[in-house]
């Protein structure tokens, strides 16, 4: 079992920055990739960007390259994800995620998920 606890949210204006952590506890392997999710009111969960635990390795959605970077500290089993340039249409529940495997963008291959935490950005 793995467990994960988001936090970091909160309210910012447009152009600002926000770190998202999410803590890691259970059996985590090497082979695990760690993923970042969000959903607007309305809308679908999408996916926003993954890194695999083991070497880092990194994937994103179009629209969050080049401003959001997701890292991951395994001394700390702690997963980041910073956020730059913020947009309103960033506004959404941000979910921390883990899948044994690659850093899927299919957020149904994903095995555990936290709680969310509340990312919200105005004009």
């Amino acid at each position: 079992q793995v467990q994960l606890v988001e936090s970091g949210g909160g309210l910012m204006q447009a152009g600002g920055s926000l770190r998202l952590s999410c803590a890691v506890s259970g059996r985590i392997f090497r082979t695990y990739a760690m993923g970042w999710f969000r959903q607007a009111p309305g809308k679908e969960r999408e996916f926003v960007a993954a890194i695999t635990w083991s070497g880092g390795s990194s994937n994103y959605a179009d629209d969050v390259k080049g401003r959001f970077t997701v890292s991951r500290d395994k001394a700390k089993n702690m997963v980041y994800l910073q956020m730059n340039s913020l947009k309103p249409e960033d506004t959404a529940v941000y979910y921390c995620a883990a899948v044994q495997g690659a850093g899927y963008s299919d957020a149904g291959k994903y095995d555990y998920w936290g709680q969310g935490t509340q990312v919200t950005v105005s004009s």
